[in-house]
């Protein structure tokens, strides 16, 4: 236990260097331990209640009060995270908390994956590095819906920023990706569901940044074949061709898959029951419909400049041998040539988020903080990646004691 100590104090020291003050980085320590010690509950008073050390109004004060900057904590533990894990993706995902009342900061009657359906709470995006054997968040935005926007009262009382208003979860997601980026030395693979990937701006973003993707998409996405070639007659004066010669015709993923799919079985990893294996397929495909096509206009330079053609993206498709139809398609811009078994495992490596998100929440508190404001909800999702950071790299030390 004195070794741990030891080992969490030159951690604390290390991450929280950039708050300025000694008495509060030794309450930073002071909080990690206690979200780490057992305990059922993780808000302020209980953990301060175990702690020998531990005093409720002083750790009050400095995660709800205190000024200090918790964008350089993350920076810091990301850069130490990342050298250790060596991620092969970086995973997008939000998830919810479940609240009461309507003071406490962004939340609002809302879709909660937390239960299944809309209720009260609040959502935060996630950034998440990971391997099929570890993995710890980055990066946190809170989401912030509308009617935070026209509420000015409100937004006083929860201390939120003149600067900050509603902004979509996938262009959260992506300013997450921009503050993360000059930390690392590289941004590896970037894996979203559908919720993100089903976004034709979000993935033309990730392009447009240099980055690649293995993305979850929907069924009903519109796509041409790989031969499609569309035909755009010369301009007679008359407005737009509208006969259907000269469009090239579009398709659902599942006709898509139907026409010319060949399935093989792939093993991505070995799980609690076994290898885990299914049947995918990749074909190449050009993402259609009028969201796919304003955004090919806009990184060409123009609806003049653009030449009708699509770029040809990969899907892959996953359809068990005992299903009649597929069960997950994932959109990618890696090339054509990457091997299949790369891109199974890129795209089920999403599943290391499950297991964050169940330790956050249930092993250290994610979810437990009773504070209302702004300043005390990013302090304590800072001090809670800082924990799972912690316990993480003493995993992954291969000098760590074992028990015995």
């Amino acid at each position: 236990m004195i070794r741990v100590r030891a080992e969490l104090e030159l951690f604390v020291a290390d991450v929280f260097a950039s708050v300025p003050r000694k008495d509060q980085r030794g309450w930073g320590a002071c909080y990690l331990r206690g979200l780490m010690l057992d305990g059922r509950r993780k808000s302020i008073q209980p953990m301060a209640e175990r702690l020998p050390d531990g005093n409720m109004q002083a750790l009050q004060q400095f995660v709800s009060q205190s000024p200090w900057d918790w964008t350089p904590v993350r920076r810091r533990i990301a850069e130490r995270v990342c050298s250790v894990i060596r991620p092969e993706v970086w995973v997008i995902d939000d998830v919810s908390f479940p609240k009461c009342g309507k003071a406490s900061v962004g939340v609002a009657r809302q879709y909660c994956g937390a239960v299944g359906k809309r209720a009260n709470c609040q959502v935060a995006v996630s950034v998440h590095a990971a391997t099929d054997t570890a993995s710890c968040p980055l990066q946190w935005a809170l989401f912030l819906p509308g009617e935070w926007d026209q509420d000015p009262a409100r937004r006083r009382a929860a201390g939120v920023p003149d600067e900050v208003g509603h902004v979509p979860k996938p262009r959260l997601a992506l300013d997450l990706l921009d503050q993360l980026s000059g930390s690392v030395d590289r941004v590896p693979v970037i894996v979203a569901d559908a919720g993100y990937g089903r976004s034709v701006g979000f993935r033309q973003a990730l392009e447009e940044r240099g980055l690649s993707y293995v993305v979850a998409v929907e069924a009903k996405e519109a796509v041409q074949p790989e031969a499609a070639e569309p035909y755009r007659p010369p301009y007679g004066g008359l407005g737009p061709p509208t006969r259907p010669c000269y469009r090239a015709s579009h398709q659902t993923l599942p006709d898509a898959v139907e026409a010319t799919a060949l399935f093989e079985e792939v093993t991505w990893r070995q799980g609690s029951k076994g290898l885990m294996t299914s049947r995918f397929a990749v074909l190449r495909v050009r993402p259609a419909g009028k969201l796919a096509r304003a955004a090919a206009q806009e990184q060409a330079g123009g609806r003049g400049r653009w030449d009708g053609v699509l770029p040809l993206r990969t899907l892959l498709v996953e359809q068990s041998e005992d299903e009649a139809a597929p069960s997950g398609y994932w959109m990618t811009n890696l090339p054509a040539t990457t091997p299949i078994a790369d891109l199974v495992r890129f795209a089920k490596m999403r599943w290391r988020i499950e297991h964050d998100y169940r330790e956050l929440k249930h092993g250290l508190g994610l979810d437990h903080f009773e504070g209302r404001t702004w300043r005390g909800w990013h302090h304590h999702v800072t001090l809670v990646t800082a924990a799972q950071a912690f316990l993480t790299l003493r995993r992954l030390n291969p000098k760590a004691p074992t028990p015995a």
